[in-house]
Parts: structure tokens; sequence; C-alpha cells
């Protein structure tokens, strides 16, 4: 047979099992094989064809479908074939295996439960059992069933640990360095087969195993520096392993192996004298996942709930460390807390221009990039309070939103302007609700100065919102102003109250003769209190209408008058009844007085508002039109 001749039994051999395959699959999916149409009837038939074609009478394609039966491949056998062979050289296999290793387990129990085999006996039998099994796994490797050998690898190393655990813990057959070194010898070796192999799984036992080394060694007794920097070297280990292999979830395994172990250590053996020493290895952990994100390989093909890994470990490592850290310094001196958080502040800042120097176009890269920023802007909020106290934290957030507000529209950032808002809405939250003052002076005090500082930072909200064109900004800008409105109206409110609420202490408690006059000296400070309220906000009102008229804005002299409609409210309804004759004039006499002025702003037009709802009517006709 010639070459030709060889080739094409490859090649219809070939077809052959492709046929079979695709047979298979239409099995599979229930898809019922329709007969094909002859696509080719009408194409010119060779003359070496034509000669061998027996002169067939010509049929429609309508007719072909109705009497042509239904093809078949031509091995359809060959899935029970493919199915008993499965069942044969697999699954009884892989059985077989178990049963064996069951049989073989139960009879080792009952060898040692008998004293037929001693301890130094049973410890070389794990040990070679489990060498055995790894050397045995290479077999299936070899002939391509790679996850049988990696279960086969997975029991062989497990088999060593355990056999080392039992010569040192239970028998004493061995010292505790050497049991250290052997046990370190298996998770080199582990990771040195998941290295070659390019197995993840391997590096995944390998990496358990070194975990699980300090506890199945632990004898009880304090040895911070033998552990932490053991720890440590499984750290680098796993850090220059996903540098070259795109294995992002070892970093997980190993950044909970270490938190583990460090929190075991720290609630069973941490003392004051520990903290220099328990401080600079908890640094060390951090740094290491900290830097852990930039270094990491990323798969060419990721799952996305993979991809966020490194922003979820740079988060959850931040947040650990600085909890860390303030469990341990926070009982020495507090202040030494709040410049830590600073100096955190700083190094993710400095994290955060690395990752966006590098590459923002990666959508990845771009989410880690915004979550340093924002760590960096968490430790500076958290810092205020820890070093500041009363309305000094109130002031520090003010500062922090007036700060992240102009570098945001500097660096052009809408992620700066949500941190600028959020810390804004923090500081006016406890400006109103939470910070207590007690004055002495009016107006010239820090409750006013807080205020003041408030609403700066709200007409800054304001002024950067009227640089932009977009509906959020202006959405933004409008809720800026309604608040900075407010918060001068609260604030001038508070001055007020507290004035009255000194006067009305000041009248010292008559005894009883002297009672009438006492309520008649409280009643008027009250009185004299609400005609205050009433002349403020209607000279808040006026003053908006006279900056709306200049500012030819509807949007402030709206404010205005619905600020004045509330002061109506409030003079017809309340101040008629409690207010003296003397107030009761004069409240009237200067709404009706502020009333008429804006009345006749507005039947003057001098803003055009008529002029300019003629023209929009004219244009609205003409569209309709």
């Amino acid at each position: 047979m010639d070459a030709s001749q060889t080739d094409l039994e490859t090649i219809r051999r070939m077809l052959a099992d492709l046929t079979a395959r695709v047979y298979r699959i239409e099995r599979r999916l229930q898809i019922e094989v329709e007969p094909r149409q002859e696509s080719r009837k009408h194409e010119p038939t060779p003359a070496s064809q034509a000669q061998s074609i027996p002169d067939k009478p010509v049929t429609t394609g309508s007719d072909k479908t109705r009497d042509t039966p239904v093809q078949r491949p031509l091995h359809a056998p060959a899935l029970n074939s493919d199915l008993e062979a499965r069942i044969g050289s697999h699954w009884l296999n892989r059985i077989g295996i178990a049963a064996l290793l069951i049989g073989v387990s139960y009879f080792l129990k009952f060898a040692f439960e008998n004293d037929w085999i001693g301890p130094a006996g049973r410890v070389a039998i794990g040990l070679i059992a489990g060498i055995s099994i790894l050397l045995w796994s290479e077999r299936f490797r070899g002939k391509g069933y790679k996850a049988f050998s990696y279960s086969l690898k997975a029991v062989g190393i497990g088999t060593l640990y355990l056999s080392l655990w039992a010569a040192f813990q239970r028998y004493n057959l061995i010292p505790g360095s050497v049991a250290f070194i052997m046990m370190l010898a298996v998770t080199t070796s582990a990771a040195a087969i998941a290295l070659a192999q390019d197995a993840e799984i391997l590096a995944s036992l390998a990496l358990t195993g070194g975990f699980a080394t300090p506890l199945l060694l632990s004898t009880g007794q304090n040895r911070e520096l033998a552990l932490f920097s053991y720890v440590a070297i499984l750290d680098v280990a796993t850090l220059v392993l996903v540098t070259f292999k795109p294995w992002r979830r070892l970093l997980v395994m190993s950044y909970a192996g270490t938190l583990l172990l460090y929190i075991g250590w720290y609630s069973e053996f941490y003392t004051r004298p520990q903290l220099a020493t328990t401080l600079a290895f908890a640094t060390v952990f951090f740094a290491l996942f900290a830097i852990a994100p930039l270094v990491t390989l990323q798969p060419e093909h990721e799952i996305p709930i993979f991809a966020s890994i490194p922003a979820l470990l740079a988060f959850v490592n931040a947040c650990v460390y600085f909890l860390q850290v303030y469990a341990m310094v926070e009982e020495v001196d507090k202040t030494y807390v709040a410049w830590f958080a600073l100096a955190l502040a700083a190094f993710y800042i400095f994290l955060s221009r690395l990752i966006h120097a590098r590459n923002l176009s990666a959508r990845a890269t771009e989410i880690l990039y915004l979550l340093h920023l924002a760590v960096a802007i968490g430790f500076i909020t958290i810092a205020i309070p820890i070093r500041l106290n009363s309305h000094w934290i109130t002031i520090g957030w003010f500062v922090e939103a007036g700060v992240l507000l102009w570098l945001a529209n500097r660096i052009k950032s809408d992620f700066l302007n949500g941190f600028a808002l959020a810390a804004l809405v923090l500081g006016v939250f406890r400006l109103l609700a939470i910070d207590d003052f007690h004055t002495t002076q009016p107006l010239f005090n820090m409750r006013m100065a807080t205020h003041l500082v408030a609403i700066a930072v709200l007409g800054a909200v304001a002024w950067y919102a009227a640089q932009r064109s977009d509906d959020t900004a202006r959405i933004l800008g409008g809720a800026a102003l309604i608040a900075l409105n407010v918060l001068a109206l609260i604030a001038l409110s508070r001055e007020i109250a507290d004035f009255y609420s000194r006067q009305i202490t000041a009248v010292h408690h008559p005894g009883l003769p002297q009672w009438n006059s006492f309520y008649v000296s409280i009643h008027r400070l009250e009185i004299e209190r609400e005609f205050t309220y009433s002349a403020l906000w209607m000279a808040y009102g006026a003053m908006l209408m006279i900056v709306g008229f200049l500012r030819r804005s509807p949007f402030i002299r709206w404010q205005a008058l619905i600020l004045i409609a509330i002061t109506i409210i409030k003079v017809f309804a309340y101040d008629v009844s409690q207010l003296d004759k003397g107030y009761r004039i004069v409240s009237f006499m200067v709404l009706g007085a502020l009333l008429l002025a804006i009345s006749f702003v507005y039947q003057r037009d001098w803003l055009k508002l008529s002029a300019r709802r003629r023209e929009e009517q004219h244009a609205e006709a003409s569209s309709s039109s």
C-alpha cells in the first residue's frame, strides 16, 4: 500500500470518528437527524463520475425529502461501546482503588490495635505509603488522567503530613525541629510539582499543608518569632508564585492562613511588652498583601467573580491592619492611632498613583485604583474623630469635604466628588444632630463659625456645579443652594433662641407675692422672641428676593417666595394670637410693606417676564401650526 492510499485510509477513519461523535452529540441533545438536501444536484458531473453512476430517474427536491430514508451514522453502535469502555476502564478502576485503600486502612487499624506493628513501623508505613501514592499518581498523569492523578497526590501529601504529625505529637519519635524540616520539605516538594505540572490544585494543597504545619507541630508554647517568620516566608513564596502564575486564589488562601494564625496567637499569647515585635510582623504581612495586587499575573480568560479578588483583598487587608494596630496602640496613646490613619491614607494615595500610572484602561486596574483612593479617603475621615473632639470633628469633616471638592474639580474626578459630598453630609448631620454648643456671646461664637464653614463648603458645591452643564450638576447645585439657605436660617434662629434663653434664665424666680410680675417678664421675653423670628424670616426672604432679582435667578426668587409664604402663615396663624398689640402692628405693617414692594416689582415687570412669556407662547403657537 503506497503513501496516498495510507493517507486516504487515515482520512476515512477520521471522518467515521467525527460522524460517530456528531451522532452522539445529537442523541444527547435529542436532536432529530433531518435528511440532507442534495445541494449539488445541478452541478456538472465529471466525466469519470458520470460513467460510474447508473441512470436514475430525476426527482424533485420534495420527492427526495419524502422518499429518501433518514440517514444514520455508520458507527452509531460506538456510543454503547464507548460507555462500556468508560465503565470498565475508569469507573471500575477508581472504585477498585478506593476499595483497596479502605481495605488497607482497616487492616492497618486492626494491626495497630493488636500491636502487630509498633509506632516506628506505623510511621514508616505511612511515609512509604504517601511516597508510593505520589509516584503511582504519575503513572495516571502520563496516561492523561490528570484529575485522578491530582486526587491521588492529595491523598499522598495528606498521608505524609499526618505521618510526620504522628511521629512528633503522638509517638515522640522525632524532635520538633526534625518534624518541621520534614514537613517543610513536603510543602516545598508539592509546590515544585505544582510548578512543573502547572497545576493550581497542587499549589493549593502545598499552601494548605504549609499553613497547617504550625498547628500540627504546636506544643502550646509562645514562639512568636519562629511562627511569624515562617508565615512571612510562606507569604513571600506565595507572592513570588502568583507573580509568574495566574493563580490569584492562592493569595486569598495565604491571607486567610496568615490571619487565622495571627488571631490564634494574639488571643493566646499577646502582652504589652510584645508590642514592637508584633507590630513589626503585622506591618510586614500588611505590606506583602498590599503590593500583591500590583504584581499578580492576570489570567487571559478569567471568571468575572475572580477578577475582583485583588480589590477585595486590598480592602480587607487595609481594614484588618488598621484594626490590628488600633487594638495594640489605642491603649498606649490614641493620638498615635490618628497619625497612623493619616500615614495609611498617604500610603494608599501613593499606591493609587502607581496603579494609575500602570494601566488605567483595564477594568480591574481601574477598580483597584478607585478602591485605593477610597480607602485613603476613608482613613482620613476616620483620623478626624480619633484626633479631634466635639465641634472640631465637624469642622474637620467640612474641611475634608472642601479639599476633596477642590481636588475633584482640579483633576475632573466624579469619584472624588462623591466622597466630598459624603463628608459634607456627614458634617452637616453631626452639626445638626450631635454637636452641643454652649455659647455666651451672640453671633461671634464657635457654633456660628462652624455653620459658616458648612455654608462656605455648600457655596463651593453650588459654584462648581454652576461651571458644568450636565443635569446631575444642576440638581446638586440647586440642592446645595437650598441647603445653604436652610442652614443659614437655622444658625440665625439658634442664635435668637440662645439669646432669649439666656434672658429668660437671668430672670430670678421670686417668692409667691411677686409671681405675677415674674410671669409677665417671662411672657414678654417669649413675645419678643417670636417677633424676632418673624422679623428674621421676613428679612431673609427679602434678601433672597433682592438677590434673585439682581442675578435674574427664578430659582432663588422661588426660595424667597416660599420663605415669605411660611412667614405669612406664621404671622396670621400664630403671631395674631400671641403677640401684643404693638408687636402685632409692627409685624403686619412690615409684612404688608414687604409684600407690596415685591408685588410692585413684579407689576413693573423689571425682569420682562411678561414679554418673555409672550415670546414663549408665540413660539409654541408657531411650532404647533
